[in-house]
């Protein structure tokens, strides 16, 4: 967007630059088309009103200009040449030629451009020799000469900016002649053409025309044995009878626009093989992007989504498709929509849908780069489905080991107390599911421990939950403070982990307790 900018801004210098010196051009003729005053005093440097502006050229070097052809057009003797000259009488005297030898007859009388205009240019060859007459039959007030150098001040003022612009600026009569060009467009010129500029060839063809809804032609050139282009929009400005055109150097702006074309396609490819459906939208709010997965989950036609809908389009033909839930209070929709979009603006937007067919959408809202919003719809039904079998067969089986008589604990592999019945937390007192932290298998011990009298062998049993030496099953005796026998069974069970019952038995004296695992030395 920059660089469209930067190229806006010195289209418009150069249009201002443009319409300047053609005014200052106007204001050229018009003083050079006003009559004189018939007194004598008011004709300057003691030329009478008849005064020719010549010069003589020896082939295209300028030998000789008169007092008021030097001082009208700055021009200095064997430094300046026919090229020069004819930049200053070009655009009143079209027809002046390229080169003195265009010229097959000795002589050509050439009329001004504007049919009000009276001045007439002469061309005389003698061989090597020409001579351009300019008989403009007027002369100048001290007034008029202060304003014609004024007015030449500005115009090379004008002259040097267009020269410095960076891109090409030319101008063309009714007949497609190049009248005036800038130093951009020479240097063009040579690099395209690999030659001087040719005023009845202009650089570009525009034959074509410009496109009237854009307001320029876009253009690309190859230079011979190079296989790269390069990119120009052309624009056109008509003033009159000429037309001003302009070269944007774009090239900056059509790799950007491949390469964001690239990127979109890559996208759109990438996407199309994704279950997730996928909607991104622009800043204006309108549908840029979205793959197939979206019109299998919404049921939306193709075409509508192909339409580029706005968001609150997009919304409304979910309700209808009822894939969406419905709002409770239809008057209220519009502003609930809104606040889902600025949700999602913010990157907040996360929601569980839950349709009436009995499926479960994920709808999750992103922001993207430069005001877009991106919609991300997910089926998971089936992850709900398992995630509620799953929940169901937990809940069956809690209730299946509450039944139990035996208190049941199981530690994982780490130690961590995953699972105990209702026996259990009646036995010991216990609830872990009130516990902030996970209770591990020494948190129970040290429980266990203050509930039973000195003797039972905890260390054996902690090794054993933490994969410490002894991995087949054993059991073990304990007797509670309140005076009732306990036998701890410990047996290992998938994934590593532990399960511990602990089942009531009258009181067993220590003699006859069944021979432990030896407990692990520190």
């Amino acid at each position: 967007m920059a660089e469209a900018q930067r190229q806006m801004s010195f289209l418009e210098l150069a249009a201002i630059i443009s319409a300047a010196a053609c005014s200052t051009g106007a204001a050229l003729v018009w003083l050079a088309r006003s009559p004189a005053r018939a007194d004598p005093a008011h004709v300057p440097l003691g030329q009478t009103p008849d005064s020719n502006i010549s010069m003589l050229f020896e082939g295209e070097d300028l030998q000789h200009a008169s007092d008021t052809a030097s001082k009208l057009y700055q021009l200095v003797p064997g430094q300046d040449d026919w090229t020069r000259v004819r930049e200053h009488l070009m655009n009143r005297f079209p027809g002046l030629p390229e080169h003195p030898t265009h010229t097959s007859a000795s002589r050509m009388d050439l009329p001004a451009r504007d049919i009000k205009d009276a001045a007439s240019l002469t061309i005389s060859r003698d061989g090597d020799f020409t001579r351009l007459s300019l008989r403009d039959d007027v002369a100048y007030t001290p007034s008029q000469w202060q304003r014609f150098k004024a007015i030449q001040r500005e115009l090379e003022d004008l002259r040097h900016a267009s020269d410095t612009t960076p891109h090409a600026i030319w101008q063309v009569d009714a007949a497609g002649i190049v009248t005036w060009h800038n130093a951009a467009y020479a240097a063009l010129y040579k690099k395209l053409h690999a030659t001087e500029p040719d005023s009845r060839k202009p650089v570009f063809d525009t034959s074509s025309g410009v496109d009237e809804g854009m307001g320029k032609q876009r253009v690309s050139t190859k230079l011979a044995n190079d296989q790269h282009k390069d990119w120009y929009d052309i624009s056109a400005v008509s003033v009159g009878d000429i037309t001003i055109y302009h070269a944007v150097d774009v090239n900056a702006v059509v790799k950007s626009e491949i390469a964001q074309r690239n990127f979109v396609q890559t996208l759109a490819k990438t996407f199309a093989q994704l279950s997730i459906g996928l909607a991104i939208f622009d800043r204006n709010g309108q549908l840029a992007l979205f793959n197939p997965a979206l019109i299998d989950l919404t049921e939306l036609p193709a075409d509508f989504l192909s339409g580029r809908p706005t968001l609150l389009s997009f919304f409304d033909r979910l309700r209808e498709n009822r894939r969406m839930p419905e709002p409770k209070n239809y008057s209220s929709w519009r502003q609930q929509i809104a606040e889902v979009i600025a949700a999602a603006t913010d990157g907040r937007y996360q929601e569980t849908w839950t349709l009436e067919t009995g499926q479960t959408y994920r709808v999750k809202g992103r922001p993207h780069p430069d005001g877009a919003i991106a919609f991300l719809i997910e089926d998971i039904t089936a992850e709900i489905s398992l995630t509620r079998n799953f929940r169901a067969e937990l809940e069956l089986g809690q209730s299946l080991m509450d039944t139990f008589d035996d208190a049941l604990v199981v530690f994982s592999s780490t130690g961590v107390l995953t699972f105990c019945n209702l026996a259990y937390r009646e036995l010991w007192g216990l609830d872990p599911d009130n516990s902030f932290a996970d209770v591990t298998i020494n948190d129970s011990v040290r429980a266990w421990e203050g509930l039973c009298a000195p003797g039972a062998c905890w260390t054996a049993l902690t090794d054993f939950v933490l994969d410490y030496g002894e991995t087949s099953s054993w059991e073990m005796p304990a007797a509670l403070l309140s005076g009732d026998g306990l036998n701890c069974s410990v047996s290992r069970i998938a994934s590593g982990a532990t399960i511990i019952r602990f089942q009531k038995s009258p009181l067993t004296t220590f003699d006859e307790r069944p021979q432990l695992p030896e407990p692990r030395t520190s």
